[in-house]
């Protein structure tokens, strides 16, 4: 059993050492509470558990402290995938709900898996998810003061359980200022993507992230038959051709982590019930 995470760029917001240091900790206290949660629960289980606590501290950009469009408004996407049966769920530009990752995992049990804008709220509102403001004083006061830095920040985790099932999931809450409707990678295949081989989560740039189908190439490499280290470096060989801006974790059905990025530095963390990991 073993899990990885990650908590998107550090220049997300700030690149103080303090800032650094109180990622690096949250990761790992929310790495070691996911991997005991873990001992007990599923993959995907464990994903959505571990997704929800990185949603929940405003330090992330996904959930609370998510990102303001340049409209004035957050919208935020989640996405799970359970590599076992192949399920892929997910919502995009959804509002006023604190764990967009909860609201991907209800429609786990759905025909329809991906729910967009006003339908993802409107399915929200019918299984009583309550209505929850996200905004923090911080995002508020960037987009007041039209910060415009690059703000390209998300979270995901990937988890192997006992059982040998592979999970991933993925957050976020945008990259700041963009145009309402925009859609990112997180909620596609692009950006969140696992099999019974292999599970990837990416942050970064999400444009990039699709245009490169960066968690989809690394899964069907890996299940083709190419090593999980070969598969990051070739795909980050053809992003790096067009200057793709991305960072991403996995793990294989052998308990192999990776973990890369085009454009440091990504707060990336791994456990596995003895040694916590933070990749630099």
């Amino acid at each position: 059993m073993k899990l990885i995470i990650h908590g998107g760029f550090f220049s997300e917001s700030s690149q103080s050492e303090d800032v650094k240091n109180a990622k690096q900790n949250a990761l790992e206290r929310i790495s070691r509470s996911s991997y005991d949660y873990l001992q007990n629960h599923t993959a995907e289980q464990t994903v959505v558990f571990a997704i929800e606590q990185l949603e929940n501290d405003p330090l992330f950009n996904a959930g609370i402290g998510s990102q303001i469009q340049s409209d004035g408004k957050i919208r935020m996407s989640a996405s799970l995938m359970n590599g076992k049966n192949k399920k892929f769920s997910g919502v995009i530009n959804v509002q006023n709900i604190q764990n967009p990752i909860q609201l991907a995992a209800t429609l786990m049990k759905e025909e329809d898996r991906v729910l967009g804008g006003e339908g993802a709220n409107l399915y929200a509102e019918k299984i009583e998810i309550p209505v929850f403001s996200t905004e923090t004083a911080e995002r508020r006061k960037d987009y007041e003061e039209k910060l415009k830095s690059s703000r390209t920040s998300t979270v995901g985790c990937v988890v192997l359980d006992k059982d040998g099932s592979i999970a991933a999931g993925t957050s976020t809450g945008g990259k700041g200022f963009e145009l309402p409707g925009r859609v990112s990678d997180s909620a596609t295949v692009a950006g969140n993507y696992a099999n019974d081989f292999c599970g990837v989560s990416c942050t970064g740039v999400g444009e990039d992230i699709v245009s490169g189908a960066v968690a989809t190439k690394i899964v069907t490499r890996v299940t083709d038959g190419m090593k999980l280290s070969d598969a990051f470096k070739k795909t980050f060989h053809e992003l790096a051709e067009f200057d793709g801006f991305a960072g991403a974790i996995a793990l294989d059905k052998y308990g192999n982590f990776a973990v890369e990025q085009s454009h440091p530095k990504v707060v990336f963390a791994s456990f596995d019930g003895t040694n916590f990991n933070v990749f630099n």
